[in-house]
């Protein structure tokens, strides 16, 4: 994909070169902003609304990395839909299908290599990490998503939230220190939650 090209010809209005672009990080929006709102109706309504913004904002774009400048817009709707519900405050879901059942493991967590074990270890990981998610501030959300969880570095995850890079450095290890607090409540997950965290302490250090 030439991604400089097609946003060149996005920003003249080709709409087939714009969805090229959303096919590229239709997944990557949809995952932060679930990982924010903790609700996949929602997270699907900031995904759309991000493109939508983008696409009417593209001549705001002025180079670097797209991807972060992407992520930057969701996670800016999702800070402000967050704050209208603290506003007006409401029941958080479990994320739900079309028959209002519970899913188990959302289809952009499932890996069609894994066995059926591994397959529900992850679903009870992923659940056990959104919840401690839950439980952290906005802001520190935002950036152990951005870097732990959709693999940034911390310059991409700086420009995606606007602020500068000893804050997202700060932000982040004082949110894996809440997050690994949280996560010990989940014994029979420790070990996993506790590499996902380490891993990626590691690949920032080397």
């Amino acid at each position: 994909m030439d991604e400089a090209a097609l946003i060149q010809a996005a920003r003249q209005g080709d709409l087939d070169a714009f969805n090229r672009l959303v096919l590229a990080y239709q997944d990557m929006v949809y995952n932060q902003a679930y990982r924010m709102m903790s609700e996949s109706e929602a997270a699907e309504d900031a995904a759309q609304d991000a493109f939508i913004s983008a696409f009417r904002n593209l001549g705001s774009y002025r180079g670097g990395s797209f991807k972060a400048w992407l992520l930057r817009i969701v996670t800016n709707l999702c800070y402000d839909e967050l704050r209208r519900r603290k506003r007006r405050p409401t029941t958080p879901l479990e994320p739900v299908d079309q028959d209002d059942e519970e899913i188990e493991s959302p289809r952009w967590l499932s890996d069609p290599g894994e066995t059926p074990e591994e397959t529900v270890e992850r679903a009870e990981l992923a659940r056990a990490l959104q919840r401690c998610l839950e439980h952290l501030p906005d802001d520190f959300r935002a950036v152990v998503v951005l870097v732990d969880l959709q693999g940034m570095d911390y310059m991409e995850a700086a420009q995606a939230i606007g602020n500068p890079l000893g804050t997202v450095k700060s932000r982040l290890a004082r949110a894996r220190l809440r997050l690994r607090d949280c996560l010990q409540g989940f014994w029979e997950l420790l070990p996993a939650a506790f590499r996902l965290v380490e891993e990626s302490d590691n690949n920032d250090q080397n």
